[in-house]
């Protein structure tokens, strides 16, 4: 099963600089309306022929998000099966994160 992470303590690890990677699922015109930062944007139809473009360091969480959640729990549970570790899917994701942790994120 896939470990999941919600928005208020994945904000906590951005405030306390823990060191993290994000991976945005969604299509290109859902990232143009929002995103969040310093995430690297790989289609969940894209992630099997891209994943050797995911940069991620040994022992360095995996945050994958979407839109809702759903999507991302597709892909981390990919990821995890395909050696990517830690792996997390933000619960709620992107539209949890505009409606509690940073409402200037804008909601679609």
């Amino acid at each position: 099963m896939i470990r999941q992470i919600g928005v208020e303590e994945l904000s906590a690890w951005a405030r306390e600089k823990k060191a993290f990677h994000l991976l945005d699922v969604r299509q290109p015109c859902e990232n143009a309306t929002a995103a969040l930062p310093n995430s690297q944007l790989i289609p969940l139809d894209e992630l099997t022929m891209r994943v050797g473009e995911i940069d991620q360091e040994s022992g360095v969480p995996l945050v994958v998000y979407c839109h809702h959640g759903v999507r991302s729990l597709h892909a981390g549970s990919w990821l995890a099966g395909n050696g990517f570790d830690p792996v997390y899917s933000l619960s709620g994701g992107i539209d949890a994160w505009s409606q509690r942790v940073d409402p200037t994120v804008p909601r679609y």
